[in-house]
């Protein structure tokens, strides 16, 4: 990716302008009300109609996505006040090679929380999110009349039986059957050879399944009290945050084939799973699994109709007591506590594809049209309890949402076919609030799509956090061939405009993982004889500062982790690979799964 767009054609290196003549360009879509900024709907409607007006309009619930309700990372609690305070830098203390260049200090947002999955520090090795687009200019445009339907609950599907219930499984113990120094040994090894400063390496993890050829996507990390869970081909595992220390382990009876960022408030998940053990067996099982106890809650089947949701994949998201599971043509809604359906297809040719995780639920829309692509898309707010649409912003033809950056603020990803990429802002209603333009350009987003064969939600990406007024994004490495470096930018969410940047020191890289407390969270990567950790820098800009430093003697390790999600919980950082494979039989059994750091 290079550019997001901006209202003005690029300058200089940017290239041709983002656009059509201005005579010619269409307006931004329009949700509850008018745009406001610098765009202004058209005098006449034109081809796109005159805007509907909603049933209800109405603000998102307080804290959405953000903490008074954190919901900051890929499996955060949603809790309050899951973070305990950044340890304090030591005077003197600064990683290798750091030389960050001062910033002057700008207005920003004062809380934060963004939600995003993270990665390895090196960004120059990630996928980028939609890599089809890149490599081209970026292109913006939004049009469209808002409005929204009044579209009523029911289950618009049927259940099947389900299949034999899971049954918890012996706590795993030992190293293996392989000649492999064990995690525990790793572990001790990197912290006999700390140095004054660092933290310690908590406990390190490894994959301890038995995967078939190829490996498996990994789901989670979730957080439940003083549990950390993930779950992996047909085994959920509960580890004590502290130690490391396994809690409990539950095998299914099915692979897993989907699963949401984010548990509920009281630590349940629902599971996407394969309704027979079969190598094609279709994905469309559910099995809610209590994260505190590691037991297995209720299970049922749901049907998959037709072409376009028997081949799309699934996105599955938690918002409030309610899952949902997407595809192209549809969502089923059905309540955590019970199993219960809450919604299936809504009204119209209209379809949510997929949410976002949180309280409120923001959902990607297709539609139908007549040459049955689905290439039409909207953003809507749906209530997740019932099911009704609460506002419709429409997105120009041609353009498709690709995903959810952050759902309060509302920032969405938008792409073109033809290698076009914009980043829409809106407002809490649902109406236009600005696009993202300009900064250091050559941004590094990767998302579930790009690391996750099954299940890629929209709500998790890395390199993205945003908090009231700012969003925040990471490049790729400035020196592409020796992996040098690389920058975070930060843009003003009312106006579009880059407001700052900063950089991270020689051969590592700054990624966003959350803002609060008016400062970015990010991730320092792990490079050659340079351990990674947490740093933070003020929502306003200027220097970064370290939080919590991994030791050098663990940037092996750290290194290892080439796709994996990070998350900051505690004051202590967790690594949390997405995949697991190996190279023979068994080698996936011993490969590194997770690593925690704090002190």
């Amino acid at each position: 990716m290079s550019q997001p767009p901006g209202q003005q054609p690029p300058q200089g290196e940017f290239g041709a302008p983002y656009g059509p003549p201005p005579e010619t360009f269409p307006p931004p879509g329009q949700g509850t009300a008018q745009p406001s900024g610098p765009y202004r709907a058209p005098a006449q409607p034109g081809p796109y109609g005159p805007p509907a007006q909603p049933a209800q309009p109405v603000q998102p619930a307080p804290g959405y996505g953000y903490p008074q309700q954190p919901a900051p990372g890929y499996g955060y609690p949603p809790q309050p006040g899951p973070y305990a305070q950044p340890n304090q830098p030591q005077p003197g203390y600064g990683y290798p090679g750091q030389q960050p260049p001062p910033q002057p200090p700008q207005s920003g947002g004062p809380r934060g929380g963004g939600r995003f999955r993270g990665g390895t520090g090196a960004i120059v090795g990630a996928v980028l999110a939609v890599a089809l687009l890149a490599g081209a200019g970026i292109w913006f445009a939004l049009d469209g009349d808002g409005g929204s339907g009044k579209p009523t609950a029911g289950p618009g599907h049927s259940s099947g039986p389900p299949d034999t219930s899971p049954s918890p499984s012996p706590v795993p113990t030992g190293t293996g059957g392989h000649d492999t120094i064990s995690p525990a040994a790793e572990a001790a090894a990197v912290n006999a050879e700390r140095k004054p400063g660092e933290a310690k390496m908590l406990w390190l993890q490894k994959g301890g399944v038995d995967l078939p050829g190829g490996g498996d996507d990994v789901y989670g990390p979730w957080f439940a009290g003083d549990t950390v869970v993930t779950a992996m081909y047909r085994t959920v595992t509960g580890y004590d945050a502290t130690d490391g220390s396994v809690k409990w382990s539950l095998r299914l009876a099915t692979s897993m084939c989907a699963a949401p960022s984010q548990p509920t408030a009281d630590g349940k998940i629902v599971l996407g799973v394969k309704r027979t053990t079969s190598g094609d067996a279709e994905c469309n099982g559910l099995q809610m699994v209590d994260l505190t106890t590691g037991k297995a809650g209720w299970h049922k089947t749901y049907v998959r109709q037709g072409v376009w949701d028997g081949l799309s994949d699934l996105r599955m998201s938690t918002n409030g007591g309610t899952v949902t599971v997407g595809r192209t043509s549809r969502s089923d809604a059905f309540r955590v506590s019970d199993g219960k359906v809450v919604f299936g297809r809504l009204p119209g040719n209209c379809q949510p594809f997929g949410f976002a995780s949180g309280e409120v639920a923001i959902a990607a829309a297709s539609c139908q049209t007549a040459a049955d692509d689905h290439k039409e898309h909207q953003v809507q707010r749906i209530d997740p309890a019932t099911g009704k649409r609460l506002w419709t912003y429409k997105v120009k033809k041609g353009w498709q949402v690709a995903q959810i950056y952050s759902a309060n603020p509302i920032v969405v990803s938008l792409k073109q076919a033809d290698d076009k990429w914009g980043i829409l802002v809106l407002n809490a209603d649902g109406t236009y609030r600005t696009q993202l333009a300009g900064g250091p350009g050559d941004y590094a987003v990767s998302c579930d799509a790009d690391v996750i064969v099954q299940g890629p939600n929209l709500d998790n990406c890395l390199g993205v956090a945003a908090d009231a007024n700012t969003f925040y994004m990471a490049t790729k490495a400035v020196d592409l061939k020796t992996g040098d470096g690389n920058k975070v930018a930060a843009f003003d969410l009312t106006t579009g405009k880059h407001k700052w940047s900063v950089d991270s020191p020689a051969q590592q890289s700054l990624t966003p993982l959350r803002a609060e407390g008016g400062k970015l969270f990010m991730y320092l990567g792990a490079a050659k004889n340079k351990g990674g950790g947490i740093a933070s820098v003020p929502s306003t800009g200027g220097t970064w500062s370290p939080v919590l430093r991994h030791p050098v003697s663990g940037a092996p390790t750290e290194r290892g982790f080439s796709l994996s999600r990070i998350t900051y919980v505690g004051g202590r950082s967790y690594l949390t690979q997405a995949r697991i494979s190996g190279v023979e039989d068994g080698d996936e059994v011993e490969e590194r799964s997770m690593v925690a750091f704090g002190n």
